[in-house]
């Protein structure tokens, strides 16, 4: 049966987030109580002003047919009503916005719409894996941009080789970044766009948790760049900001060329999302985005209760600006994926090992501020209990 299977899904990994699920369900056969702060998915709720429009329209016939391949321009409209009044950026709805079930697929499918095979890409290292796995399924070369904590993680161009800035057709950015949490200010992204004009590399900026940021820091956007749309796209979501992760619903902005050229190619493989989920993510888009603070603010004191205990604890923790993940230091004498099994094995804790991001991602550990702050007491309780760690417990 070997004979079925392509050459490209033999030589890929299994994806971490299902491994982490397997291993969960089989400690939990054996009665263990797990605590998952693996995967990034908000376990607050969708706002009940979204969830009554889905219902709402979901018992419309007329909303059970296909949606227009691009997306509703109810949707879109709402994306650009966004962008304006956030972030100050025109967008033609038509021409500068598709709709995305989701922006996982987006960036898989954005990659198989701009590179031929062998084309080099660009991926921030630590960065969201589904970067490299897209350039695999394309047949591309991924080339890692490292990151590194004293640079702020921001990126380093110069740690690229003339030849890998020449032969690089895409790059991708992601902030505020998963997993590291880093965030920046607009002129980051000048020199981004900057470096993306100069080397004729289209630039792509994964903008998943624009909205989860605490107290003053608003998260720019690329295209509030003069001209970022010659040479840029953007991706953006409500599964973060609006607790949608199921509802898989998301889009992409930005330079129409490269919009029409991914609308294309989705046309032949999808038929957008249900229509009710895109007028109810057209509402979110078009609130006063409250409850997206209010959630901000949840995410904000889980992070600051962890981020101390993990001090106290002499781990090291980068403390955040906004995202719903903690970056944090593994402790000497192990690597990330040895003290990331040793939470699992011996204190039923799921964490992700730094190196699941990338090789820059060893000495690391992420972990997920998605269980309430109960849940988190018992995970501080249990970390203060391991032996043999080189920290200091209170």
């Amino acid at each position: 049966m070997n004979n079925f299977v392509s050459n490209v899904v033999k030589n890929m990994p299994a994806y971490l987030f299902s491994e982490l699920n397997r291993k969960k369900k089989a400690l939990q056969e054996k009665g263990v109580d797990v605590i998952d702060l693996g995967i990034g998915a908000p376990d607050l709720p969708t706002p009940d002003f979204i969830y009554d429009v889905l219902v709402k329209e979901a018992k419309q016939p007329a909303n059970h047919r296909y949606s227009p391949y691009s997306g509703t321009p109810e949707f879109k409209e709402a994306v650009a009503s966004f962008y304006k009044n956030y972030y100050g950026v025109d967008l033609d709805p038509n021409t500068e916005v598709l709709t995305l079930v989701g922006t996982k697929e987006g960036i898989v499918n954005l990659i198989q719409a701009v590179i031929n095979p062998g084309d080099t890409v660009l991926i921030p290292d630590p960065g969201y894996p589904v970067y490299r796995m897209g350039v695999h399924l394309a047949g591309g070369n991924a080339v890692s941009l490292p990151l590194d904590k004293k640079n702020g993680y921001i990126p380093q161009y110069e740690a690229l080789t003339k030849q890998e800035r020449e032969a690089a057709k895409l790059l991708f950015l992601n902030y505020p970044s998963n997993p590291t949490a880093a965030t920046v200010e607009l002129s980051t992204f000048t020199k981004a766009v900057d470096f993306a004009r100069n080397h004729n590399i289209l630039l792509a900026h994964d903008a998943a948790y624009d909205l989860v940021t605490f107290d003053s820091y608003q998260s720019p956007s690329v295209l509030q760049v003069p001209n970022a749309k010659d040479i840029a796209i953007e991706f953006g979501t409500l599964s973060k900001s609006y607790n949608m992760t199921g509802w898989r619903i998301g889009y992409v902005v930005g330079n129409k060329e490269i919009i029409h050229a991914l609308a294309t190619l989705k046309s032949n493989i999808d038929t957008s999302q249900f229509l009710p989920i895109q007028k109810a993510a057209a509402t979110a888009l078009r609130s006063d985005h409250r409850t997206v603070k209010e959630n901000s603010m949840i995410f904000k004191q889980r992070m600051e209760k962890l981020h101390s205990a993990l001090a106290e604890m002499g781990m090291d923790a980068h403390k955040p600006r906004g995202t719903i993940f903690l970056w944090v230091g593994v402790p000497s004498g192990f690597t990330s994926a040895e003290f990331a099994n040793k939470l699992l094995d011996e204190l039923g804790i799921i964490v992700t090992p730094g190196t699941a991001f990338g090789p820059s991602g060893e000495g690391h550990f992420r972990i997920s501020l998605s269980v309430s702050e109960e849940r988190l007491d018992e995970v501080i309780k249990r970390m203060k209990n391991l032996d043999g760690l080189g920290v200091n417990p209170s």
